[in-house]
């Protein structure tokens, strides 16, 4: 007789849980301060030194998409459209993380690389059976919806990672040279 207990849907369960609750608590830290966050006043000014602006529409674009990426992941609440807002939350943070390189220890990308990859994947693959989606009968949980999650998502966060490059960028200047190297 078989064990009524699917494991993969066990696993899928425990990665959720895991995942959406860090998320959440990141998310819980730009919004309201929670966990020694700095708010969205905090966060604001924190996001416009990263060079996302305006720092106010960016900390609560960034707050949500973790937070409540995270909350939907660990509930299993349209998790297509969960996993792929906080996996675009990730890129914005990656793209802050890139020129410490990639381990974590130095300031690298690998940790919120890590988030981004493990959210995109339980989007994907979705939340298994012992979730809100199942409960619902996958009604936000379809092929469509995991599609047009992840294809805004995309779109959204490359908009934001380029206009932060963009602004980062240094400006020519009359003589075709980048200005930012010159010297008095």
């Amino acid at each position: 007789m078989p064990c009524c207990i699917d494991r993969k849907d066990l696993g899928l369960l425990a990665l959720r849980l895991g995942t959406g609750g860090v998320l959440f608590a990141h998310g819980s830290q730009k919004l309201f301060g929670w966990f020694g966050g700095g708010g969205l006043q905090g966060t604001a000014g924190a996001m416009e030194r990263m060079g996302f602006s305006p720092g106010g529409r960016s900390a609560l674009a960034a707050g949500l998409g973790e937070a409540g990426g995270g909350m939907l992941l660990a509930l299993g609440l349209a998790t297509p459209a969960a996993g792929a807002a906080a996996a675009g939350a990730m890129a914005g943070a990656v793209s802050v993380h890139v020129p410490a390189g990639f381990f974590n220890q130095s300031g690298g990308y690998e940790y919120p690389a890590y988030l981004g990859f493990v959210a995109a994947g339980i989007g994907i693959t979705g939340p298994g059976r012992y979730s809100l989606d199942h409960l619902t009968g996958h009604r936000m949980n379809g092929a469509a919806v995991v599609l047009l999650a992840f294809a805004a998502s995309a779109a959204a966060a490359g908009a934001v990672v380029s206009r932060r490059a963009a602004a980062a960028a240094p400006v020519p200047g009359p003589d075709g040279d980048d200005e930012s190297d010159d010297t008095l």
